[in-house]
């Protein structure tokens, strides 16, 4: 069975951002994972008012108490929080939600710059308190939502040299859609449909730093593979070690075509039985300590 490293859910009925679809709800998401075949999911808090309401860590906790193990929380804080001051000490914070059972924090989506300075804060001390975090990244800064970098991701990469031991998972559509040359720099915002002719920046990044991994999850990381089959073979088998099936489920009528995707490459014998089950679950089993 596959577990799920990104979730969403709202305990009670609540509005997307188009005002007209709702967002699902724990129930929901667990009658998918029945459907799909996944174990068990981490349950991503939605905090960011460029787009959301906002959850409480203490919400997801809670629901996540009474799942009966179908679901496990992330915490997530925002590098504006107390007094949005660039020498803030989250470790308040993030050491409550780590003992409080929190694997990781997540979705981090501030429409900040990677290098900004309250970013930078943030990160040190998501790397002191052993906390990956999966973030959300954006092409466009001062509208909409995600961590903002410049084509090529030069500032995720110097992030990545500041915190070695931190874990990043990438995510969202200005992430994936570098998995290899983009036609135009438009593109970056968008979801590719033509094959992968040369291999982007994140695969090179993925390459060169242990401490970059990535989140499947959503329309952007199925599209990433299925946008070119023969590239998502070698860029699977490349990083198994790295990678983490993941839905980003919002609504409970949602298409969710990744799992069948990944099942297809390993019946076909294009992705090794090995591979798959790193992918699917162990992977997120050994990143978050879902063993213990």
């Amino acid at each position: 069975m596959f577990i799920d490293i990104h979730a969403h859910a709202y305990r009670k009925e609540c509005p997307l951002a188009d005002g007209r679809t709702r967002f699902a709800t724990p129930e929901e998401v667990i009658k998918r994972y029945d459907e799909l075949g996944i174990e068990k999911g981490a349950y991503l808090p939605l905090i960011g008012p460029e787009e959301y309401l906002p959850q409480s860590n203490e919400d997801v906790i809670e629901i996540c108490e009474k799942s009966k193990g179908r679901l496990f929380p992330f915490c997530n804080l925002d590098p504006r929080g107390l007094g949005n001051n660039p020498d803030a000490d989250f470790s308040i914070w993030m050491e409550h939600y780590k003992k409080r059972g929190c694997k990781g924090i997540g979705e981090f989506m501030p429409n900040l710059p990677f290098g900004d300075p309250k970013c930078q804060n943030f990160f040190k001390h998501a790397e002191k308190a052993g906390l990956p975090i999966i973030f959300d990244l954006s092409a466009r800064l001062g509208i909409g939502y995600g961590i903002y970098d410049d084509m090529g991701l030069p500032q995720l990469e110097r992030t990545l040299q500041h915190f070695p031991n931190l874990i990043f998972l990438g995510h969202g559509v200005a992430f994936w859609s570098e998995i290899g040359v983009l036609e135009t720099p438009f593109d970056r915002a968008t979801y590719p449909s033509y094959p992968v002719k040369e291999e982007g920046v994140v695969p090179k990044l993925m390459r060169r730093y242990p401490n970059l991994w990535g989140d499947l999850s959503a329309h952007s990381g199925y599209n990433a593979l299925a946008r070119d089959p023969e590239y998502a073979v070698k860029f699977l088998n490349e990083f198994q070690d790295k990678l983490c099936f993941g839905t980003d489920i919002c609504r409970a009528d949602q298409k969710l075509p990744l799992a069948e995707f990944l099942i297809t490459l390993k019946d076909t014998g294009k992705l090794s039985q090995q591979a798959f089950e790193k992918i699917a679950r162990e992977n997120a089993i050994r990143l978050l300590g879902l063993d213990d």
